[in-house]
This record gives structure tokens, sequence and C-alpha cells, in this order.
């Protein structure tokens, strides 16, 4: 007996010092200051903007075709051999070599693109993947904020199940206590004494792995927000803080999927094969452009071609006209492919919102299932806490039985974790159904967003 009260003397005291660690040495994270680590530090968002980075230097590029371009050119030929030319004079064949050793012709030429209306439709591609790739962050975003708080909210459900394990252990210890005391008098008989000893013990491996399910869910919190993980982390608040969100009430036909991520990603995609279609079209269409050179010129033998004068400057100016006629039906195959990709794509997107629709409505029903889990095992909670007290009292006045104080116990247990999990259910479909809606609030550090959504909108509506 010796033996089993230190042992759980040894258990109590090793969980009171972990606790009292982790209260010390532990940096408290609210959820939004979780968020706003990782939406700062985590590779994937950095990943993210930089794409809008690429994205947007690519549309400087395709803009710069609508410029002047100037170029510098330099050519030197130095002749091996000569050309040889034959001719007849007089009945005789004479032979003559004609050109000189040396050839140069260098200068500046510059050319500018007046009518290319394949060049102007494709400026909407270039602003449109800018838009893209702007939307792809935002769902990295939102992405990252499901995941955290997923995670955070898992912790704090392994937290309250670690209470309520804790408590467990705690009134078993207690009622082991009292019941040894009778026992040691001759008051409760030796079945009644082993089984209170079987319960504590009993109680001990559900409090361990409670303890390790605080610890993992914390280090899979870690390491989204990428912090070290021997670094000692713990979060604020508890499942009960978000009760209010419970009344959160919606029905279908109030939801809106207009700023879901997926479906907007698809709606630029398919502005974009709109507008490839216009180009493959366009290519029949003819095209106008200017173009005007200042060159020299020098030809010479050795000694010669240094000198002032064998360098001649010449230039010029024009227009040039191109008027596609035929190309063995490539253009017409081309605009077939890019009415089926187009096609191919506004049926992926009806597909994309039947099934965004399924998990909205999935995700309803989960949160009024869990509502209602909640009520119920909220008003249980109260009645088996006083259940317990009834049994254990009854129990000491020798009118229950200690089987009745275990029953009552796990009663106690079932309610309170049934509560716990109902209110991290409901959250847990709450989040999915904020990333199906793109409820989530969040925004780009890139300050001309704002500049490129206006361009798009004017470009391609608001679809």
């Amino acid at each position: 007996m010796k033996k089993l009260g230190l042992f759980l003397g040894f258990i109590t005291l090793a969980l009171t010092s972990v606790a009292q660690s982790t209260e010390q040495t532990a940096l408290t994270l609210t959820l939004e200051q979780a968020l706003e680590i990782a939406l700062s530090e985590s590779p994937t968002i950095k990943v993210a903007e930089q794409e809008i980075e690429i994205k947007r230097y690519a549309k400087q590029e395709t803009y710069a075709s609508l410029y002047p371009r100037l170029d510098a050119t330099a050519q030197y030929q130095r002749v091996l051999a000569k050309q040889t030319m034959s001719m007849d004079f007089g009945g005789q064949t004479q032979t003559i070599k004609v050109g000189s050793d040396n050839s140069f012709n260098g200068g500046v030429s510059a050319s500018m693109p007046v009518v290319n209306a394949q060049l102007w439709e494709s400026l909407k591609i270039s602003v449109a993947d800018v838009m893209l790739a702007i939307e792809k962050a935002r769902s990295s975003q939102i992405d990252m904020i499901e995941q955290v708080s997923q995670a955070y909210f898992s912790v704090l459900l392994a937290k309250e199940s670690l209470v309520v394990y804790q408590r467990v252990y705690d009134n078993a210890v207690e009622n082991n206590k009292n019941i040894k005391k009778r026992y040691d008098v001759g008051s409760v008989s030796e079945y009644d004494f082993i089984s209170s000893n079987v319960s504590v013990q009993n109680a001990i491996p559900n409090v361990i792995e409670a303890q390790n399910s605080v610890v993992l869910t914390l280090w899979q919190l870690k390491a989204l927000l990428g912090i070290d993980l021997k670094k000692n982390i713990d979060v604020a608040g508890s499942l009960a803080d978000y009760e209010a969100q419970m009344n959160y009430a919606h029905t279908l036909d109030q939801l809106d999927l207009s700023k879901n991520s997926t479906l907007k990603q698809l709606d630029i995609q398919e502005g974009m094969l709109e507008s490839a279609l216009k180009i493959t079209k366009l290519a029949n269409v003819p095209t106008l452009s200017i173009n005007a050179a200042y060159l020299y010129t020098a030809l010479g033998n050795d000694g010669k071609f240094f000198q002032a004068k064998a360098w001649n400057p010449y230039s010029y100016a024009g227009v040039q006209l191109n008027i596609p006629i035929f190309a063995g039906n490539q253009r017409r195959a081309a605009t077939r492919q890019a009415k089926l990709n187009l096609s191919n794509l506004q049926l992926q997107r009806e597909n994309a919102e039947r099934q965004l629709q399924v998990a909205v409505v999935n995700s309803l029903n989960n949160m009024q299932t869990n509502v209602k889990k909640f009520s119920a095992a909220a008003a249980t909670v109260g009645q088996a806490q006083r259940g317990y007290e009834i049994a254990v009292k009854r129990y000491e006045v020798g009118r229950g039985t200690l089987v009745d104080v275990d029953n009552s116990q796990l009663q106690l247990t079932q309610a309170e974790l049934g509560r716990n999990s109902a209110i991290y259910n409901f959250l847990m479909a709450k989040i999915s159904l904020d990333k199906i809606l793109g409820n989530h609030n969040v925004k780009s550090k890139h300050d001309y967003i704002d500049r490129y959504e206006s361009m798009y909108e004017k470009r391609y509506g608001n679809k």
C-alpha cells in the first residue's frame, strides 16, 4: 500500500510540474497572433507573393512590344577567296575576280508595330495572368488560415480533454483516499478498496494519452507557423470562448460562392482562353509596321579599307504590310483547338460549382448537427455533475455502491467530452465553410493589386 501511495504521489507531482513548467516558459499565442505569424513567415505564402512579381514583370515584357525597338548592328567579313567571273571579249575569254578583301556593314535600325491586333489582344492575357497569380496567392492565404485555425482548435480540444481526464484522475485519487481510510477501520469491503485502486490505475493512461495529444497538436501548430519545434508555445483561451459563434445560422439560399477562390481562378482562366481564341482569329488580320535604319558600309582591300573615303553611309525608312493569305489550315486548326479548350474549361467550372454547393450543404448540416449536440451535452453536463456528487454522497452514507460512483463519473466524462467535441466539430465545419465561401479576410501586401483588379474588370467584366 505504501508503494501505491508513493506511485500516486509521484504521478500527481509529475503532472503538476509539467503544467507549471509549461505555464512559466511557454509563449502563449492567440488565434489572431498565430494567423499573423503564419501569413508572414510561411514559405508557401512567400512563394505565392513572388509569383505575383514574376507575372508582373512578364506583363511589362509584353507591353514593351508596343514601343519602338532600336538596335545597333555591325558585321565584318574577310573574303578568303574572291568570286571569279568569266566573260567573252571578241571571242576571247577573260577571267576577272570581283569583290574586296574586306567588307563592313553597321549602324542603327528601328522598328515599331502600328497595326497588330494579335499583339493588342495578348496584352489582355498578360493582365489576366497577373490577376491569376494574385488570386492564387489569396488562395494560399485562405488555405493557410484554414490549416492554422484547425491546428489551433485541435490544441484547445486536446487541452480540454486533458482537463477532463485530469479531473477524472483527481476524483479517483480522492475517492481512493477516502475508501482507504474506511477500509483501514473496516467500514468498507476489500472489494471496494481494490475497485477504487483499479479506477485510479485506469485513469492514468487517459491522462498520459491526453498529455501526448497536447504535445503533438502543439508540434503540428509550430510546424505550420514555422516556429522552432524546440520552443515551448501555448494557445490562449478555451473552446468555451467560441460558444457564441454557434449562433451562426445561414440557409443555403443566403450563401454566395462569388468569392470562392477556385471559381474566381476558373473565371480568370476563362477570360484568358477567350482572349486566346480571339488571338487565333486575329491571325487572319493584316499587320502594319514601320521601320528605319541608318547604316555605314565599307568595301576595300588591305591598306584601303580604313581610309575615310571607303566608308559610305546610307539610310532608309519604310512601311511594311503583311497580309495573311494561306498557311495550310494552321490558323483554322488553332481556332478550333482554342474553342474546345474554352468549352472544356466551362464544363470544369460548372462541375466545380456543383461540387462546392455539395460541400456547402455538408458544412451547414455538420454545423447544425453539432449545435444540437452541444445543446444536449451542455444540458447534460450540469445534471451529470450533480448525479456524480449525489452518487458519492450516497456511497459515503452507505446507501449507494462504488459501481454507482463509477457509472456517474463515466456519464459526466462523456457529457464533458461530448460538449467539447460539439464545439470543436462546429468550428471545423465553419472553417471549411468560410474557406469555400472565401470569407477569410486576406489582403496581399502589394499596393498595385487594386489597380490590376480595375484593369481586369474593364477588359473582362465582373464574372
